[in-house]
């Protein structure tokens, strides 16, 4: 990976030029239309000769504003790769500087503001939510209640629950010890 993040003597850089050659073929080409329907115009010296010609230089002047936008928004990517790669180097920079042995240990640790494990346990808990919303049903329903639906009801609370609290274990760096409970999940 930092063999990527590294620029060596020897790379060569593609700037902004790079693109300029290729879109100079063609301006140039559109200039020599613009140019050729101009001369015929002026030799033939009716109406359909400039027609041509204000339509070629309407194209050569679209082809001029495409050319100059397109750039602008290449620049500005290329601003923004160059910014990513810095970032990019720093970090391997500051990974470098700390050691080995200090990469693993942060990446082994999930804050305790992590996303990712804020989502799963707002997902645990709405499951944990709607289950609840079963059992009371089934409840209300009286002797019409289907028993085998509060179980698996109970079980899927009891499953999530679990879950949810290991992964708070887990990220407090206490370590599950037991580990997920399994089981078959019906909603």
């Amino acid at each position: 990976m930092s063999q990527s993040l590294t620029t060596g003597s020897g790379e060569t850089r593609r700037g902004p030029r790079a693109g300029l050659r290729v879109g100079s073929v063609g301006f140039a080409a559109m200039i020599v239309i613009l140019i050729v329907a101009i001369m015929f115009a002026a030799n033939q010296n009716d109406v359909i000769g400039w027609l041509v010609v204000a339509v070629a230089a309407g194209w050569l002047v679209f082809a001029l504003v495409v050319f100059l936008q397109m750039r602008r928004g290449v620049q500005a990517a290329g601003r923004k790769v160059d910014a990513a790669m810095e970032n990019a180097r720093a970090d391997v920079a500051a990974l470098r500087g700390q050691g080995a042995a200090a990469a693993p240990q942060a990446a082994a640790h999930a804050p305790a503001g992590d996303p990712m494990r804020d989502t799963k346990l707002d997902h645990s808990f709405k499951i944990a939510q709607v289950q609840v919303k079963v059992v009371r049903e089934q409840l209300a329903a009286g002797g019409a209640m289907d028993r085998e639906m509060v179980d698996r009801a109970l079980e899927t609370i009891d499953i999530t629950a679990a879950n949810a609290r290991d992964m708070i274990k887990e990220s407090r760096g206490q370590g599950g010890s037991e580990g997920p409970v399994s089981g078959t999940v019906i909603g």
